[in-house]
């Protein structure tokens, strides 16, 4: 383990990021491809296109963690220089936090269309693929290592931070994916 203090939360991270592809089997695994693909209304995300947009949102971050593991990875000029780092950090932590609606980026939305019935299964295995890339910065200083946003190139917290949002995203459409099924007129299968 790495004596890095900062690091000291590796564990927490890597049990949570589990946790999040055990609840998505458990709580989603069995849905139908009509219930995956269930809309509340037009404007409405499908629990499937909620786990579509945490895949693709998510693997934006796989190039920085996959070089930082690689110890290949060059800070850009703004990620050394930047004295918003923390603030933006707890910035987007607390916007996570809110029930507020923030509109996803075009790159990340979900497809349109019906979504791949196996959506859950890709999004567990993608889970693992991320928390292998998160187990395999063991030895960086996460808490050091300063990242720009995937959505923003002005915003920039450490990479510790970025497995904290990541995580939080994660929480923020489970629960959106939840309150899916929840709604009048979900299917019964």
């Amino acid at each position: 383990m790495s004596t890095n203090p900062a690091n000291g939360e590796l564990g927490g991270l890597l049990e949570e990021l589990k946790a999040v592809a055990d609840d998505a089997q458990r709580d989603f695994g069995s849905l139908s491809a009509a219930q995956l693909n269930w809309k509340p209304s037009a404007e409405q995300w499908s629990v499937g296109q909620c786990f579509e947009h945490l895949i693709k949102t998510n693997r934006a971050l796989f190039p920085t963690l996959e070089a930082a593991a690689r110890g290949e990875r060059r800070s850009g000029l703004w990620e050394r220089v930047s004295p918003l780092s923390g603030f933006f950090g707890r910035l987007v932590l607390r916007s996570l936090a809110s029930k507020r609606k923030f509109p996803a980026p075009s790159a990340l939305k979900p497809s349109t269309s019906g979504v791949d019935a196996g959506v859950i299964e890709q999004f567990v295995g993608h889970q693992g693929e991320l928390t292998g890339l998160v187990r395999a910065n063991e030895g960086t200083d996460l808490k050091g290592t300063i990242i720009t946003s995937a959505i923003s190139p002005f915003v920039t917290y450490s990479m510790l931070d970025a497995c904290r949002i990541t995580i939080a995203h994660e929480r923020r459409h489970f629960a959106q994916a939840r309150r899916v099924t929840e709604t009048e007129g979900f299917p019964n299968s």
